[in-house]
This record gives structure tokens, C-alpha cells and sequence, in this order.
């Protein structure tokens, strides 16, 4: 097919979906011909910085010599094998290394294609742990409104049924118990307490397990918590005998200048991805403890884990992951966390109290503009994009989660390339007022 920017615009308008669109997509998609570091290059030699990681996952900028290096050497040697009945040296690597970073009372890993899948994975361990114990009526999750977990159908009936992208699906997908949004960092005391109580009262003996994001709900509104809600959720678990799963998938490996959010408590179940292969390609994994493994594998829990991906463990994307576990063990995102935060904090606070801004709020690599109305999606992207800074605003909010990496400089771009599509977004609504 022809290569024309305009021609391969068109080519993907016909023909291909992209991320919650129609096709054609209201807007055309840029055409990206290469990456380096923290840039995207596209094909008109417009250079953007990735103020998105792409969507979270390249952590460490894109295209890290450690991270080629890695792909290359374990391309050359094996890019595929099926994982039913056989192993290799990348998949007992990437083990190894997730087993030294994740807190110790974790022992089992199972590895899947995505995200949402190892949700899906976590949310049928639950259910077969269960199962092994005798309490076979145990079915449901609770969780918190305003929570996202994937797209796949067990973790879209986790997400929050209202508020969140998959109400279309309501009355098809499972039932299950919704607590209220978690009470907004810097809750009182007693506002957490009441909280708890709150959340405790609606445990049922049917609820196998409870499951949230750690700390920052990402998809579903890039909300910030308390990290004792978790300490609580933690107690309540006990209680009641259920599982506690936490979806790190968007928050782990440093992103909240922790190395995990939920890090200090112990969680039975915990899900990992995105930034597990620095962006290189889709892994995620479910990471579990021998008590929950040991369950599974009784007559009544099923003798073994039901789950399979064609992909599951892949010797490529495992060895670019142990590569990418290195550079989190190595450490350096531990004072470049703390700088980024520092310097959104300081870029973003001219936004408090502008008309048509809600919230300002930044935790670690995770800045937030909250709008008053829904984001002008076309005019703040173009603002941003005028600004040589690529974002990707959803509902009201305008955020970033730069690559590590990025320089004091580019963070200052950042904040000045939101500020503009902020600008863009209330100039966008005083035209339709």
C-alpha cells in the first residue's frame, strides 16, 4: 500500500479500530514512524514527548539499550515456545527477579498476555481457592465504585457500573458489590473509619474476594487514596476469610514513588503488567502465595489452575521484562520519582482555582487536572500537541505519567502543554455557553 501519511490516515480510518472509538474514528489518528527515549517521532518530523509513557507501560523512555539489547539476544536465540509441558531460562529468569522485588510472602507466578487478563486469572483464583476450602457458594467480589481492572468480561464486572466505560454492558455482565468511592487522600481519621465500617457491612458469605487499585484508581477517574484504606481492607479480608487482590498493574514498579502501592500490607493476590516490560511488548502476571496455590490444587479446588494463554510466558517478552526488572532493582527511579512529582507540583499549581478547573492533584510520576466539564478532547490534544507534548485526555480529566527518565525541562513542557489544553478545553466551553 502506498505510504503517504495522508494515504495511510485513510487506510486506517476505513479499516481499523482504535482504543473506545467508531470507525472512522472521530479524529484522525497521528502517524508515529519512530520512537527514541521519551519522544515520539512522527512521520511529518513532528517530535512529541510521550507525556503518557504510552499509556504508562515504557516507564523508562522508550527504545533503553538495556531493553534491546535484551529483546535481540533472546530473538536470536527463541522468540516462541508453548509453555504447556515446557520451561526455559527467561521465564525462571523473569520469576526470579519479579520473586526478589514483590514483598516476601509471595512464591507463585502465573504469567499472562495482558492486564486485564491476569485479572481474570486473579479473580478465578480466588474462586477456586474457595472452592478448595469447602465454601463453594463463594462467587462474587466486592470492590469500590469509581475503579477500573480491564476490558475483558471478569474485570469489566469490577469496574465501577456506572460511572466507568462499560455501563453498555449492564444486565450481561456478573453481579457483583460495590462499596462507595474510597474517601479522596487526606481523608480524616475518622472519615476512614466510617468508611471501613461502611465497607465491612456489605460482606456477604457469598464474596470470595475483594479487589482494587492500590492507592490511585487509574482509568476510572485517576483518583487518589489513602494507603490505610488498604490496612483496613486488609483487617476486613481477615474477617470475613476472603481474598485480598490488589490490581497493580498501572501502579507498580515506582510509579507512585513506592515500589508498589500497596507494599506494606499483604495482599493474597497481586496483578502486574504495563511497565513489567518497560513498553516493549504486552505480559503482565498474577502473583500469588503457596496458601492460595495449595487450595487451587485439592480435588475440590480443581487440582489446577484453569487458565492457559497461547502466549503464556513468552521466552521475548520474559527476557525484555527480566531486562526491565533490572533497571527497577538497579533503583534509579527512586530519586527520579521524587523530582518528577516535585516539579508536576509545582508546574500544575498555577491550575488551582483557574474557572473550569475542579482539582489539581500529583502523587509521585502521576499528574492530574480534574475539569469542572467534559475534556474537549480535538482542541486539547491540538493544544498539547502545538506544545510538542502528546497527551490523552478521557472524560475530565487532562493528565501525564512521563517516562522516568524525563528531564526537569520536559517536565516543565509537560505542565506547560496541559496548561494549554486546559486553556483550549474552557475557551472550547465558553464558545457553546
Amino acid at each position: 500500500m502506498s505510504t503517504k501519511i495522508a494515504d495511510i490516515v485513510a487506510y486506517d480510518q476505513a479499516h481499523i479500530w482504535h482504543p473506545y472509538s467508531a470507525t472512522p474514528a472521530p479524529m484522525d489518528p497521528r502517524v508515529v514512524s519512530r520512537t527514541e527515549g521519551v519522544h515520539l517521532f512522527l512521520d511529518d518530523g513532528t517530535r512529541l514527548i510521550d507525556a503518557m509513557s504510552s499509556w504508562w507501560a515504557a516507564a523508562h523512555g522508550h527504545g533503553h539499550p538495556a531493553l534491546v539489547s535484551a529483546a535481540n539476544q533472546q530473538l536470536s536465540r527463541m522468540s516462541h515456545v508453548m509453555f504447556g509441558g515446557l520451561t526455559h531460562r527467561p521465564a525462571a529468569e523473569l520469576t526470579a527477579a519479579l520473586l526478589d522485588l514483590v514483598p516476601p510472602h509471595f512464591s507463585k507466578v502465573f504469567f499472562a498476555d495482558s492486564g486485564s487478563v491476569s485479572v481474570e486469572v486473579a479473580m478465578k483464583m480466588a474462586i477456586q481457592y474457595q472452592r478448595g476450602l469447602g465454601q463453594a457458594k463463594r462467587t462474587k467480589f466486592v470492590t469500590w465504585r469509581g475503579g477500573y481492572h480491564g476490558d475483558t468480561l471478569a474485570p469489566m464486572s469490577v469496574c465501577d457500573p456506572d460511572s466507568g466505560m462499560h455501563s453498555i454492558w449492564s444486565g450481561i455482565l456478573p453481579q457483583h458489590t460495590f462499596a462507595p468511592r474510597p474517601p479522596d487522600r487526606g481523608a480524616s481519621a475518622t472519615t476512614r473509619a466510617d468508611y471501613l465500617a461502611q465497607f465491612d457491612s456489605l460482606i456477604e458469605d457469598t464474596h470470595a474476594a475483594v479487589i482494587v487499585e492500590p492507592v490511585v484508581q487509574g482509568a476510572g477517574g485517576m483518583r487518589f487514596h489513602d494507603p490505610e484504606l488498604l490496612i483496613g481492607l486488609r483487617s476486613i479480608c481477615d474477617a470475613h476469610g476472603l481474598l485480598l487482590i490488589v490490581d497493580e498493574i498501572a501502579t507498580g514498579f515506582g510509579r507512585t514513588g513506592r515500589l508498589f502501592a500497596a507494599e506494606h500490607i499483604a495482599a493474597d493476590i497481586m496483578c502486574v503488567g504495563k511497565a513489567l516490560t518497560g513498553g516493549f511488548m504486552s505480559l503482565a502476571a498474577t502473583i500469588t502465595t503457596d496458601a492460595v496455590a495449595a487450595a487451587i490444587q485439592t480435588p475440590a479446588g480443581g487440582g489446577a489452575l484453569m487458565h492457559g494463554p497461547t502466549f503464556m510466558a513468552n521466552p521475548l517478552a520474559c527476557a525484555v521484562a527480566t531486562a526491565a526488572m533490572g533497571l527497577i532493582a538497579a533503583g534509579d527511579w527512586r530519586t527520579q520519582v521524587p523530582r518528577i512529582e516535585r516539579e508536576l507540583e509545582e508546574g500544575l499549581a498555577p491550575l488551582r482555582g483557574i474557572s473550569g478547573v475542579q482539582d489539581v492533584r500529583v502523587l509521585g510520576a502521576i499528574g492530574v487536572v480534574e475539569m469542572v466539564e467534559e475534556v474537549d478532547v480535538r482542541a486539547a490534544t491540538e493544544a498539547a500537541v502545538d506544545k510538542r507534548v502528546w497527551l490523552r485526555p478521557f472524560g475530565r480529566l487532562i493528565y501525564c505519567m512521563p517516562p522516568f527518565l524525563c528531564t526537569s525541562a520536559e517536565i516543565e513542557n509537560i505542565c506547560q502543554a496541559m496548561a494549554a489544553a486546559v486553556r483550549a478545553t474552557v475557551a472550547e466551553e465558553r464558545k457553546k455557553s
